[in-house]
């Protein structure tokens, strides 16, 4: 049984609390955050049933009857509270960007390793059923040839943005930006499909310092990848797996992937949906509660080393975005 000890109360703690229901090796037994959120702390704790609500993240990583820490706070600080929850015994589940850089996400990896713990990068599409499919049918589309993958989502952060008040999502000092927020899904789809490019180039729209959108292209041996992330403009999601028989064709968000089409070059087509109508954070914590209960550490460093390849991407890739 996992028992989990929420670290934040953004948006996504919302999302994670309703993708947790029903999962029966799972309980949530805490929560923290600021203490200027006492009043939607409550909330949440009345909503979900959560006996316990603290303050301060030291009392929290205390407590002994939470063995498992789910990291929810901003990017730029995932690696202090992941590092310090790992120092004190406790699994973590980081939310996606795992962490700002690479050395960041090695030095979580020894920890972790040293400590004998667990630890997970929440990321949803990669759990997905609908994603095991898309792997499965690849097979049937010949060589591949071109990948693109289009994430644009208007954020109502954006106006703000405009206006001067810079939210943590549009801040470059923490994490923030297209490349981080939207973008990652496409490389994490991406590079679990086909691992690890050849070479990585990034070609972002720069406002006050930050991507608020961009053009990543990942190249490999026999086929190139173009992967938009966009945050100040919006187009029909869309995702196109092209090789010389066929074509996979997503019309859904990297992260949820509902459904996807397999389409043959003689017009057969063919809808797949395996995902079981889940919440879409369902199936990855199910996954990491499983390997928990299991003690199965080779299926966690797997999607370590995955997500090494991520973080060595998004690594190379920031550099266009510091660097300017």
């Amino acid at each position: 049984m996992m028992k989990i000890g929420i670290a934040g109360a953004g948006k996504i703690v919302n999302d994670m609390l309703r993708g947790v229901k029903g999962i029966e090796n799972i309980t949530v037994g805490a929560i923290y955050a600021r203490s200027n959120r006492n009043g939607h702390i409550d909330d949440l704790c009345r909503d979900y049933s959560i006996p316990k609500a603290y303050y301060n993240y030291d009392e929290m990583l205390n407590d002994d009857e939470i063995d498992t820490v789910y990291v929810a706070v901003t990017n730029d600080v995932h690696f202090e509270f992941s590092k310090k929850a790992l120092e004190s015994g406790k699994n973590v589940i980081c939310e996606k960007p795992f962490t700002v850089n690479k050395d960041e996400l090695d030095i979580l990896c020894k920890l972790a390793e040293e400590k004998d713990l667990f630890l997970f990068e929440a990321i949803t599409n990669i759990y997905l059923p609908n994603f095991l499919g898309i792997k499965e049918k690849m097979k049937e589309l010949g060589n591949i040839r071109i990948i693109e993958c289009n994430y644009s989502q208007y954020s109502s952060r954006y106006d703000e943005f405009k206006k001067g008040n810079i939210l943590p999502a549009f801040d470059v000092n923490r994490a923030g930006g297209a490349l981080m927020d939207l973008n990652v899904y496409n490389v994490h789809l991406i590079t679990e499909l086909c691992g690890k490019p050849e070479k990585v180039e990034y070609y972002p729209n720069i406002e006050r310092g930050v991507d608020v959108s961009g053009i990543l292209i990942l190249s490999y041996d026999k086929f190139k990848c173009v992967c938009i992330g966009a945050k100040d403009c919006s187009a029909p999601l869309s995702t196109n797996i092209q090789g010389d028989a066929g074509c996979i064709h997503i019309d859904k968000p990297t992260n949820t992937i509902n459904d996807f089409v397999v389409v043959s070059n003689d017009g057969h087509e063919e809808k797949v949906d395996a995902n079981g109508g889940h919440h879409k954070m369902y199936h990855e914590f199910k996954a990491f509660a499983d390997m928990v209960d299991n003690n199965d550490k080779k299926a966690m460093r797997d999607k370590l080393e995955h997500s090494i390849v991520v973080m060595d991407v998004l690594t190379e890739a920031r550099k266009k975005i510091i660097n300017k």
